[in-house]
């Protein structure tokens, strides 16, 4: 089979994705990219086969102690950015909804620490509440429809433990208006649900998504404090 082009990976995830919609399960299209795939990461749109350059780049600049932290990666795809982490010493927990990219981490890194589950953004299990020092969010909320959009910045904000940390990347959009997609980039205000979640925003940086596009991305770190109790 010829590799497929990005033009038409773009248009068979707009199609797969347009599809899940229409039956009301917006993310069932992941597992079906994957399988597709057949273990061709060429296939998978985002899969890079190393850490996001961002996340990358936060880690690089951004000292900390990591051992004794949990973290949990959103949406893990192929285990990059799980495995970056855990390199660092945190515990790392990464899920995905797709059994495929699942077993497909656990393939890539048998000898792994990174514990891989499989698991559904639209229902974070309970026992992650409050849970992890280090979360990492990269481009998933901007795959889910908009009418998705509130509760799942509400279950990403629940799971970051007091004193943790959020990391997210995201492609954004200047208006509040609806925008064509999947991706559905993020707006001011949908980013702004984090903050009335109680998260602190702490630092914020902007770059393209590539050189050939002028699609807008960010990086922004986010700060959970600690409520005191009196």
């Amino acid at each position: 089979m010829l590799e497929q082009q990005p033009e038409q990976l773009r248009l068979r995830v707009q199609q797969l994705a347009t599809e899940a919609l229409e039956k009301s399960s917006p993310s069932a299209w992941f597992e079906v990219l994957y399988a597709e795939a057949k273990g061709d990461a060429a296939q998978v749109p985002w899969a890079k086969l190393a850490p996001h350059p961002y996340l990358q780049d936060w880690l690089t600049n951004h000292p900390f102690s990591a051992q004794g932290k949990k973290a949990l990666v959103i949406g893990c795809g192929l285990g990059d950015d799980a495995e970056a982490l855990a390199k660092l010493g945190f515990e790392v927990t990464a899920f995905d909804i797709s059994p495929t990219a699942i077993a497909w981490c656990q393939q890539r890194f048998p000898d792994s620490t990174v514990k891989y589950v499989i698991a559904d953004l639209l229902a974070i299990p309970s026992e992650w509440h409050l849970g992890f020092d280090f979360v990492f969010e990269c481009r998933n909320i901007q795959a889910l429809p908009l009418n998705l959009r509130s509760s799942i910045i509400n279950s990403i904000a629940d799971i970051v433990a007091p004193s943790g940390t959020l990391l997210i990347i995201t492609r954004v959009r200047d208006t509040e208006m609806e925008p064509s997609g999947p991706p559905w980039s993020l707006s001011n205000a949908e980013l702004a649900e984090l903050e009335n979640l109680g998260l602190h925003k702490v630092e914020q940086i902007e770059f393209l998504e590539s050189q050939e596009t002028d699609v807008r991305q960010v990086r922004i770190q986010y700060h959970k404090p600690v409520k005191l109790i009196y």
